[in-house]
């Protein structure tokens, strides 16, 4: 394939503009990630108006976006902290003990975009990843992480089992680079 980074990471982008609002050259932390893309969805239950509230749930999905040569160990050492000391804390919570009230689920999501296909032993760690936090023993709802990588050099997916549903849509963006490439032959 003769695609590069920057066109998947494009028309990844698009696909995720649609639902998101998109930040690019975002920081968090002390880094500087190409894109940052924030998902909210605010469902609500009344009785014949809306003075009289049942219920309501927010779910939110954070989305950072990678572009790198490789993954090696550090790099996911680096995801790992900083969703546990930046995602989760700033994001999630804002800086407070707990989220704010009606919060049901915030999906932390990293998707990595890779020019190289990683080793065995580093798609094992990002398969078993594993993140999730309750608040309030579940009455403030909980944090997942997700994390999605797609390898250039053979157009190979994986993610985390909770980021299993990332894996339609980033092979899917392989199938239409193709399509694009073989129409531009």
């Amino acid at each position: 394939m003769s695609a590069s980074i920057e066109d998947y990471f494009h028309e990844l982008l698009k696909r995720y503009e649609a639902n998101f609002d998109i930040t690019e050259n975002f920081s968090l932390g002390d880094t500087i990630y190409p894109a940052y893309a924030k998902f909210f969805s605010l469902g609500e239950k009344y009785v014949l108006k809306k003075e009289a509230k049942l219920w309501a749930i927010r779910a939110y999905e954070h989305v950072l976006f990678i572009k790198t040569k490789r993954i090696t160990e550090d790099t996911l050492s680096k995801i790992r902290t900083t969703i546990g000391s930046y995602m989760e804390p700033d994001l999630v919570r804002k800086g407070e003990k707990y989220p704010e009230k009606d919060h049901m689920c915030s999906y932390l999501t990293f998707i990595i975009i890779s020019e190289e296909t990683p080793n065995q032993k580093i798609q094992k760690i990002i398969k078993k990843y594993s993140y999730d936090k309750g608040y309030l023993m579940g009455f403030r709802g909980h944090s997942q992480a997700r994390i999605g990588c797609a390898f250039l050099d053979s157009e190979g997916v994986i993610t985390n089992y909770a980021g299993k549903e990332l894996k339609k849509l980033l092979t899917n963006i392989f199938n239409t680079l193709k399509g694009k490439e073989e129409k531009a032959s």
